[in-house]
């Protein structure tokens, strides 16, 4: 009974918060902080590069390439995709099968938002379910653009940098309302795994999928 009485405490706790950001923009989130913590390992005079841009800043074409990329149907959904989730378990047990490859993830930009803002980057069933919880509060109480927006704000983009300000200057040294259509799509496409393409920025994958997010960002919506 104790250990209900403080899982419906923490639950509560929880969707405080997400009401709260639903209004408050964050200072930081718990992906931040805990890659600073990482970066501070090995330099303690570490900082990440962030800075916060509201929705009407950041430029039309990110908008379009990163749901173009992470997310189609996100003005569509309630915030979770499980055909999504289970093509994805499909495709990632058959490369297990085959001895690895590169893995599929089935998350929307609900539940990536949850992760990043909420929980961290480790792995396990226990965060998995809570991110599904935190994904239907956050749909419950947010609109779909302060989804984008938040979500914008603190995607992990390289080593230290976080958000669309921080990417659009560190990459192509102009704000994140000045990016042209090129630059978001290839922003979009290291989205799944920033800190390698941040060292290895021009790929033969990462150059294929801007050219097709390039295609593919005409035809989503944004909210």
């Amino acid at each position: 009974m104790a250990l209900l009485c403080l899982l419906i405490i923490y639950q509560l706790w929880m969707f405080c918060l997400v009401v709260w950001y639903a209004y408050r923009d964050p200072g930081s989130s718990a992906v931040m902080r805990q890659e600073l913590s990482r970066l501070r390992d090995t330099n303690p005079h570490a900082e990440l590069q962030y800075q916060w841009v509201p929705y009407d800043k950041i430029s039309t074409s990110l908008k379009r390439a990163v749901i173009a990329s992470e997310d189609a149907n996100f003005t569509e959904h309630d915030g979770v995709e499980w055909d999504a989730i289970r093509k994805a378990w499909e495709y990632n047990q058959r490369q297990a099968e085959k001895g690895g490859g590169k893995m599929r993830g089935g998350s929307t930009i609900t539940q990536q938002l949850a992760k990043n803002l909420f929980l961290s980057s480790s792995r396990s069933y226990v965060r998995k379910g809570e991110e599904l919880v935190l994904t239907y509060m956050i749909e419950h109480v947010m609109s779909k653009q302060r989804i984008l927006e938040l979500y914008l704000n603190v995607a992990e983009w390289g080593e230290g940098v976080f958000g669309a300000e921080a990417a659009a200057r560190h990459y192509y040294k102009t704000s994140a309302g000045g990016l042209g259509a090129s630059q978001s799509a290839r922003l979009a496409a290291m989205l799944p795994n920033p800190r390698y393409y941040d060292k290895h920025r021009n790929t033969s994958y990462l150059n294929s999928r801007t050219a097709t997010l390039t295609r593919r960002m005409r035809m989503v919506d944004i909210p």
